[in-house]
């Protein structure tokens, strides 16, 4: 006698299924595909130095494309990340070199950049409900300009040495950097916020619809602030650490960066129209944009050809989802089409 399965069981099988075909896995189907083929094929790839490489270069990606998810989840972008982050590395290497603080003062105060860029984007979008994609393009620029005003061209880098060598330190002989713990600290924090809280939750609710948001009891406009304010504080972090690791504050420290953490996000499944994506997708989109274009600099090829890529992956990122969705609805017409055929040639049972 066979054993009907349990509608438990069944459930957690399909759950399972779903979770193994979704766009999370395909993602790290393919991270792990690329790893393999540039082990095997690019000279010098698998080695401890190049994950150390490797780490370095994808932190600040996916530190800055944590807030950045839930920011396009909730159907809002913010462009001016890169920007945040030039302008505190610029006001961390004025206050270093002028005001005669403690390095740790210094970086506090320079953090507090970030969060007033946020207030101000957050301010501009939803309290006089401009769109963040025009506030932020302006702010980009802003943010850029007033960095310079700073501190010019000029360089700063007398950072202290033991900073630098704890930034560019390393786990035992894994070449993994120390400061990826608390890179993964932050992602875990931000893969909470978003998959196991009423607040995350609400951000898909209020991608699919503003409307549907404020009638189950979302705070949309206090909601969307904090985002931004979220996406601030986490670019300063990150141009905190772009300072230290390359001991130099620069106005032009992060520029174009936004590009690369856009693409990452939509890569690793966040819809562009908001209400769909997961921290684990976009980790994987970040590692993947990472390994590739680093195996591709190994491999001698030249960097306006990375900026295509890193472009092509943004546009396939946005493109593949209508195309994948148009192609399930024109299969699920032609599954009723042959439906309704089939009843038509057998007849009416009630003729």
């Amino acid at each position: 006698m066979s054993e009907t399965l349990s509608p438990n069981i069944v459930k957690a099988r399909s759950g399972l299924a779903k979770r193994l075909t979704g766009s999370d896995a395909i993602i790290i189907y393919i991270l792990v595909a690329v790893i393999i083929v540039s082990m095997i094929s690019v000279k010098f790839f698998a080695s401890t130095l190049t994950v150390g490489f490797l780490s370095i270069q994808v932190i600040p990606i996916l530190l800055i494309a944590m807030p950045m998810a839930l920011v396009i989840i909730s159907g809002e972008i913010d462009l001016s990340v890169a920007s945040i982050a030039g302008l505190t590395s610029a006001v961390m290497g004025v206050l270093w070199r002028d005001s005669g603080w403690d390095i740790g003062i210094v970086i506090l105060v320079s953090v507090l950049v970030g969060v007033v860029c946020g207030v101000f984007n957050g301010f501009l979008i939803t309290t006089l409900g401009l769109p963040s994609l025009a506030v932020t393009i302006g702010t980009l620029a802003l943010y850029r300009g007033l960095a310079l005003v700073v501190i010019g061209d000029q360089k700063v880098a007398n950072f202290p040495k033991e900073l630098n060598t704890f930034v560019l330190s390393k786990i035992g002989a894994t070449g993994i950097p120390v400061v990826m713990i608390f890179v993964v600290i932050i992602i875990a924090f931000f893969a909470v916020l978003l998959h196991f809280t009423p607040f995350g939750r609400g951000l898909y609710a209020l991608g699919f619809s503003k409307e549907a948001a404020t009638f189950v009891g979302i705070r949309v406009g206090q909601a969307k602030f904090w985002l931004f304010v979220g996406t601030g504080v986490v670019s300063s972090i990150v141009g905190v650490f772009l300072t230290l690791r390359l001991a130099s504050a620069g106005p032009d420290n992060g520029t174009g960066m936004e590009l690369s953490v856009i693409a990452a996000v939509l890569l690793g499944g966040v819809s562009i129209f908001g209400g769909k994506g997961s921290i684990p997708g976009v980790v994987g989109g970040v590692l993947l944009i990472g390994v590739l274009t680093y195996s591709l600099r190994l491999a001698k090829v030249p960097e306006t050809a990375l900026i295509i890529v890193t472009g092509s992956l943004l546009v396939l990122s946005v493109v593949a989802p209508s195309i994948v969705s148009w192609a399930r609805e024109r299969l699920r017409l032609a599954r009723v089409h042959r439906v309704v055929q089939q009843t038509s040639s057998s007849g009416s049972p009630h003729a």
